[in-house]
């Protein structure tokens, strides 16, 4: 099991996934904060960057905030 501090950016005009420190990621998400749309996108796009299934990411802290920690 994998954990990072996600740093989420949305209403971005790009989808994009760039790490910058071991650990810790910012993610660019097209979806806006508005009734879990941007966690929805979250999980998707990391399932994708990690290739793993999308049941396998959680949100441990931070649903209604920027800064999240995840577990994969």
């Amino acid at each position: 099991m994998a954990k990072y501090l996600v740093t989420v950016k949305p209403g971005s005009s790009k989808e994009q996934i760039t790490e910058t420190a071991p650990g810790e990621l910012t993610v660019y998400l097209r979806a806006r904060p508005h009734d879990g749309e941007a966690n929805t996108a979250l999980i998707k796009l990391l399932s994708k960057h990690f290739k793993v299934p999308k049941t396998s990411i959680t949100i441990t802290r931070g649903s209604h905030s920027r800064t999240k920690t995840i577990e994969i």
